[in-house]
């Protein structure tokens, strides 16, 4: 099921599809590796949901919530801790 990135649950992972925006805000994506087939796994949410930390390509990454929207991902699986 497709979603944004900033609408995973805590503890669940997604492929991502695609990265939206333009300009600046897409490279600055790519540049910290949310490129096309990365999977990313949501840690944390901040408790008004911004700012979130995701772990991509084996490192933590915390994202703004505006950020997150400009990329779609395929949801995975959520993991139980």
């Amino acid at each position: 099921m497709e979603k944004r990135l900033s609408e995973l649950a805590v503890g669940e992972t997604g492929s991502v599809v695609k990265v939206a925006g333009e300009g600046r805000i897409r490279r600055r994506l790519f540049d910290m590796g949310i490129t096309p087939g990365a999977e990313v796994f949501m840690r944390k949410l901040a408790p008004l949901g911004d700012p979130m930390e995701i772990t991509v390509r084996g490192y933590e990454l915390t994202l703004r919530k505006s950020e997150a929207e400009c990329v779609v991902v395929n949801a995975l699986s959520a993991q139980t801790q």
